[in-house]
């Protein structure tokens, strides 16, 4: 978004008839649109080969390898979208002292909201209750407590 010449050619490079408007995105998804698809047909291969013999041997090892493909690509689209989400919330946040890595290859966000916060002033006669919002980042390794800027 910030380098307005890359932007320039993608928009080129999307309007061109051979990409049939499709955006860089869906070009990107593709790849696992079609290892799914091949896992479809496996499964179809798989029921129509005779049990016992060679071709449900080398169909099972082929449907195994595949399995373990697709988690992987899933466990890394989960990683890149932790990671993602880290990233902009490093953006967001501003640490009175850097001395707390946000961003780090183990930690993952697991939960994050918006809490209120009471406040009693008992120091005056009458007991005055204050809310003020304060926000929690649940992390797997820590647990992070945030307030907006005033």
């Amino acid at each position: 978004n910030g380098n307005a010449g890359f932007q320039q050619v993608l928009e080129r490079l999307e309007s061109d008839p051979v990409c049939q408007r499709l955006s860089l995105k869906s070009f990107l998804i593709l790849p696992f649109q079609r290892i799914t698809r091949l896992k479809l047909l496996l499964q179809n291969i798989l029921k129509r080969t005779r049990p016992g013999s060679e071709e449900e041997v080398q169909a099972t090892q082929a449907y195994d390898a595949l399995e373990k493909l697709i988690k992987d690509c899933n466990e890394n689209v989960q990683r890149m979208k932790s990671t993602e989400e880290l990233i902009y919330l490093s953006q967001k946040i501003e640490f009175e002292c850097k001395i707390f890595p946000l961003i780090s290859q183990s930690r993952r966000l697991v939960k994050c909201g918006e809490l209120t916060a009471l406040d009693f002033n008992n120091l005056s006669p009458k007991w005055k209750l204050t809310t003020r919002p304060i926000y929690l980042h649940l992390f797997n390794d820590c647990l992070l407590l945030s307030r907006p800027k005033e």
